[in-house]
């Protein structure tokens, strides 16, 4: 669990870290705590490596409100809870899909209960995902979301439900990337998602709309990982 503590209070970062220290009985390993004296701090630093965030709502430069929204544009995924004297602020926080949100003093017993959801929703999610350099930030996303990465002029773009991302990164550094996810090339040029074929016509597949070329000397190899693909997944 990688978690980080957002607050302009310094007492109320050192009880929200003692009472996480104590969750966890000092296993070190099974969780990571960075603390950020105010919103813009975290936004600037962002790698959307965290699973949890606990945000204070009123902070001097950056509130918590708008330091969540310019998290949730790089990282929809993570787990944002609102610290607050007021619960009526918090209420606000839903518009930024916040899991939850605690009242100060911070309730030990509360945030326990919080910690014990969350990690249950991270079990259950159980995705996999990669950290990609764009133009706003270090974006993380699912990678499920990526329905196949495409070479273009020594340049990668990787094709996925939230758009189109353009990278200064060679294919084979995305393939060692998405190394033991369902990913197989069909061709020089495309590096698919095998959950997302839809069909294959010929020499060509269909992701969607989008016809990809299966190249000959590839055909064999990306039927017969496809296969096990689909077998593996009714099995």
């Amino acid at each position: 669990m990688n978690i980080a503590i957002v607050e302009d209070d310094a007492s109320v970062r050192r009880q929200l870290s003692v009472y996480i220290d104590r969750y966890y009985e000092g296993n070190k390993q099974r969780y990571q705590i960075d603390e950020y004296e105010d919103g813009d701090l975290i936004v600037e630093a962002y790698s959307a490596k965290y699973d949890l965030v606990f945000l204070d709502i009123q902070m001097k430069r950056m509130d918590g409100l708008k330091t969540a929204k310019r998290l949730r544009a790089l990282d929809e995924d993570v787990f944002l809870i609102f610290v607050t004297n007021l619960a009526n602020y918090a209420i606000k926080g839903y518009s930024v899909n916040a899991f939850d949100f605690v009242l100060k003093p911070v309730n030990e017993l509360m945030l326990r209960t919080l910690l014990q959801r969350v990690e249950k929703k991270l079990t259950a999610r159980a995705s996999v995902y990669i950290t990609l350099p764009t133009e706003k930030g270090m974006m993380r996303l699912d990678v499920r979301e990526i329905t196949y990465v495409e070479t273009n002029n020594h340049l990668s773009v990787i094709h996925t439900d939230k758009g189109d991302f353009t990278l200064r990164e060679s294919m084979k550094n995305i393939e060692e990337l998405l190394a033991g996810q369902s990913f197989f090339r069909c061709n020089n040029c495309y590096l698919v998602n095998l959950a997302r074929v839809d069909r294959v016509e010929k020499s060509e597949l269909m992701i969607g709309s989008r016809a990809l070329a299966i190249s000959r000397p590839r055909y064999r190899a990306f039927m017969e990982a496809l296969t096990r693909y689909i077998g593996g997944m009714k099995a």
